[in-house]
């Protein structure tokens, strides 16, 4: 059974950085890894296939689009989907780990990416903290319960051997 994991913090902290390297090596352990990105800005996305058939197709009031090549495929959509939506259809895929980039506010379990101290508050406002990562010291008035890395590479590490997230059901 697979398992879903977050990875948050405020822009710039190096949530992608992250992901990247957690997915580089997850995939080296021949796990399969979905990710599911938060675009939390107030653009809509852009697809770039607009004139292509799949574009074609929403233009002409599809609601999604899918094209598949070779074992490939993209889909597209208009849909207000819930992150729980998102993960439930990614959950058909057969994935190992889906790694979910953002969402604060949601309830699954949280690596928590800091880049400075101004930072630390995100620690009291989010929920399902797993562990933290951060370049410098936590204030020592701050009673944490879970593990505290300085290093990205042992992070992942301890998320991959201990199997860290939440069993996608």
């Amino acid at each position: 059974m697979g398992r879903v994991l977050q990875v948050v913090g405020y822009q710039n902290s190096g949530k992608t950085t992250f992901v990247i390297e957690y997915v580089k090596e997850a995939v080296a352990q021949k796990h399969l890894v979905g990710t599911i990105k938060h675009h939390g800005h107030q653009s809509s996305l852009a697809y770039g296939d607009e004139v292509k058939d799949t574009g074609r197709h929403r233009d002409a009031g599809a609601t999604a689009s899918l094209v598949e090549g070779n074992g490939s495929f993209i889909l597209t959509g208009h849909l207000n989907m819930s992150l729980l939506q998102l993960v439930k259809l990614y959950k058909g895929l057969g994935l190992d780990i889906i790694l979910i980039e953002g969402f604060k506010k949601e309830h699954y379990p949280k690596v928590v990416i800091l880049r400075s101290l101004e930072d630390v508050s995100l620690l009291r406002d989010i929920s399902n903290i797993e562990c933290v990562v951060t370049n410098f010291q936590l204030p020592e008035d701050l009673s944490v319960q879970f593990p505290v890395f300085t290093n990205q590479k042992a992070c992942i590490k301890w998320l991959l051997e201990n199997k860290v997230g939440e069993d996608i059901v």
